[in-house]
């Protein structure tokens, strides 16, 4: 295949689209889309991303580009905070905070006194099964090859600390709904002395999509609590928290809500927050309150402050909007390929099990070092970014993961470059 650039896709994806002014390229436009493959309205939102034009961009699951509306807003957060210091941040930043946390709350649907902010989902679900007080030897906890590695060492490290059992399980390929739902009932029936089991909504690994409320009522009704890990799915998945029915939630600013590095959300249901231990026996605020559990030191104060834009430029997309155009172009790349001999994708045809991200490999190559160069193909001969991903019960595979800004051209390259790979 020729070398094409992103910059060069982009440029034909929007060559017939009319020229904004500088004024109205600053925002997302109004009206939203006619439809997931609304290739006009969706090549202005791509519009207000600045990216490289070295790649094609498809290992978005990192963290998010900030739009250029949210960037700016940053940079001018971050000369006002370093600007006026501590006259800022002594007399304002904590009023400016509580703002900004009230409007976090609200486009999750929960009370904001339910959450503290973290540096991000991983420091959030540290804190929760650290923390997680209702564990005595004796007790289990449970968790799928699926779950972030971060929160599988945590896991592991509650039978040194709490003295439990720990049981790791993998889940069933190729996955159904109801199958999953089936294989999180036979684990927890399996270990009745199950008390915590953690969730990831949208994996990291190949981007399955948990019905997180079907396990989380099946887990409340044999008296387990679920932490569910929420860092891939706010703003790439439309959902309110109350929804999922856990009362333990970590969840990232900075992948799909867009937001600068660094910015997390805890989430505790308030009349749960005993159930988490006060961080290193905080005493800052109030027994009951959860701030209580969170102690980050002094923070960027201007990303922070910028989740405010990231959230109106997200809000302005709509979330419903998003999500069905992450699943169109997702769906562009990987449909074609489920009749190519020699591929094997790893995410289901249901588009409830589905995201932005998705996993694959080539057939019968399930081995850390073949995906490892099935990557290296992709870059180094198509121009594709992508990366390798490994832990899954089954073997390692890659992850490619669009974005809102991704086109149907760079979709179709991954798709033809696949099918062009599976021949060799």
């Amino acid at each position: 295949m020729d070398r094409l650039t992103r910059r060069g896709i982009l440029g034909a994806a929007l060559a017939t689209a009319p020229v904004l002014g500088a004024a109205q390229a600053a925002t997302v436009p109004a009206g939203g889309p006619a439809s997931p493959s609304d290739e006009a309205y969706w090549g202005r939102v791509a519009a207000q991303y600045d990216l490289t034009d070295e790649v094609v961009q498809l290992e978005n699951g990192n963290w998010g580009v900030m739009s250029r509306p949210v960037l700016e807003a940053y940079e001018r957060h971050q000369r006002m905070v370093n600007r006026r210091n501590s006259y800022y941040s002594r007399r304002e930043y904590g009023a400016d905070l509580e703002r900004i946390r009230a409007r976090v709350a609200a486009n999750l649907g929960v009370a904001a006194e339910e959450i503290a902010f973290t540096r991000g989902a991983t420091e959030a679900l540290q804190i929760l099964i650290a923390g997680y007080n209702r564990l005595g030897p004796g007790d289990a906890v449970v968790y799928a090859d699926l779950d972030y590695d971060s929160m599988q060492t945590a896991m592991d490290w509650l039978a040194q600390r709490r003295g439990v059992e720990v049981v790791k399980f993998g889940l069933p390929e190729p996955a159904t709904h109801q199958g999953l739902i089936d294989a999180y009932e036979a684990v927890l029936s399996a270990h009745p002395r199950a008390r915590l089991l953690l969730l990831t909504q949208v994996s990291h690994r190949n981007g399955l999509r948990l019905p997180v409320a079907e396990i989380a009522d099946l887990a409340r009704a044999r008296g387990v609590d679920v932490i569910l890990d929420a860092a891939h799915a706010w703003g790439q998945v439309d959902f309110r928290l109350p929804e999922l029915g856990c009362d333990f939630v970590g969840l990232n600013a900075h992948k799909w809500i867009g937001a600068p590095i660094g910015v997390g959300v805890l989430y505790i249901r308030k009349d749960r927050v005993e159930a988490i231990d006060p961080f290193m026996g905080s005493d800052e605020y109030s027994e009951g309150d959860v701030r209580r559990r969170v102690h980050t030191g002094t923070s960027n104060m201007a990303a922070y402050l910028a989740l405010e834009d990231a959230l109106d430029f997200h809000e302005a997309t709509g979330a419903a909007a998003k999500e069905a155009r992450l699943t169109w172009l997702r769906r562009r790349w990987t449909e074609p390929l489920r009749d190519v001999g020699g591929i094997e994708l790893l995410t289901p045809e249901d588009d409830r099990l589905g995201s932005a991200l998705a996993g694959f490999r080539l057939a019968g190559r399930a081995d850390g070092p073949s995906n490892v160069a099935l990557s290296k193909a992709l870059l180094e001969r198509y121009d594709i970014f992508t990366v390798p991903r490994f832990g899954l019960a089954s073997g390692a595979c890659v992850r490619a993961t669009v974005s809102t800004f991704t086109t149907p051209a760079e979709a179709d390259r991954l798709a033809a470059a696949l099918a062009d790979l599976a021949k060799a």
